[in-house]
């Protein structure tokens, strides 16, 4: 007798309902939990994937993207990779444009999964490894020339809402694993929208939620104040850019201050205790889900996201001292 097929039509199916783990053995001791979203294991290993489904799939249903139109976009690595899955199973040629400051396993996954990767120079007084606002600019600048130049669609994660909505699942995807029961979320920020997004969610289940942007110490722009290190080694965020589109300040609970040493430790921490390999800002995350607990969330559950896969950064001093 035949039973109901149980596969998927492409991997972009795969994409999102990710599961949610609590991190009891690297809170032991603290008043309270924290539970975290294991983004990472989306089919290219990061919470990107969602929003490049969404931006692919919104632009084709808003006749934007025509069949066979090359996309392109700007990245850090991880939304480059979601779109390169994406429009490979889709048929779209995808021009994935990053710094050269970022780590080069995630521009090898982009080209091995069809891309074609420009990589740019970085600026003379960047950091090698470390990708400031002004290297991001270059990578703008460029992107912007080879839209122009094949008549291709951007899929500008800085810009576009999909980046936001995306998120929404996320958040509804939270709220039930997490039975409703979520006190406070942090977020690392990068362009904003899956903190505005689940933010949104979070609200809208439970007024009292609160909710908390994640920024590097030492490039705190969006707390108001001045960087004074815009090459940070917190890879995929915290790029020196003041304002982002999708989010409102005002709006927001609350700003915390994350050092690279915090993130890294704490990244490490989570791969000995836990058995979760992710990167950076995985590791800020969870660094500042912590230091809640031990101040205003005692007592309380905070959500955080894993942002990305640790396999992004083996090339990185994340985990080549060790």
């Amino acid at each position: 007798m035949k039973t109901k097929a149980m596969f998927l039509k492409s991997v972009a199916e795969a994409i999102g309902n990710t599961p949610m783990v609590e991190l009891s053995r690297l809170t032991k001791g603290l008043d309270g939990r924290i539970l975290a979203k294991l983004e990472y294991l989306n089919p290219g290993f990061s919470k990107k994937d969602r929003i490049a489904l969404e931006m692919v799939e919104n632009a084709e249903n808003s006749g934007e993207l025509k069949p066979g139109q090359t996309v392109v976009e700007l990245t850090s690595g991880n939304t480059g990779t979601g779109l390169a899955i994406v429009c490979g199973v889709k048929g779209y040629p995808f021009v994935a444009v990053m710094s050269k400051g970022n780590s080069v396993e995630r521009a090898r996954m982009m080209a091995a999964l069809g891309a074609e990767v420009v990589l740019v120079d970085q600026l003379p007084e960047s950091t090698p490894g470390q990708v400031s606002g002004g290297d991001l600019a270059m990578v703008e600048e460029t992107a912007q020339w080879i839209v122009r130049e094949r008549g291709a669609f951007r899929a500008d994660q800085f810009n576009l809402w999909s980046n936001v909505s995306a998120h929404y699942h996320t958040g509804r995807e939270i709220v039930e694993q997490a039975g409703g029961d979520v006190d406070a979320f942090c977020d690392f920020a990068g362009t904003g929208g899956s903190f505005v997004g689940i933010s949104h969610v979070l609200k809208e289940q439970n007024p009292n939620v609160k909710c908390y942007l994640v920024e590097p110490a030492e490039a705190a722009v969006l707390a108001g104040e001045k960087a004074s290190n815009p090459n940070h080694r917190i890879q995929g965020g915290g790029y020196s850019m003041p304002e982002l589109k999708f989010v409102d300040k005002n709006s927001c609970d609350g700003f915390l201050k994350m050092s690279d040493n915090e993130a890294i430790a704490t990244a490490r921490l989570l791969a000995e205790k836990e058995g979760l390999f992710a990167g950076f800002s995985s590791g800020a995350n969870v660094a500042a889900a912590m230091r809640l607990l031990k101040g205003e969330c005692k007592g309380k559950t905070v959500v955080v996201l894993l942002c990305d896969s640790g396999l992004k950064y083996l090339s990185t001093d994340l985990w080549r001292e060790l």
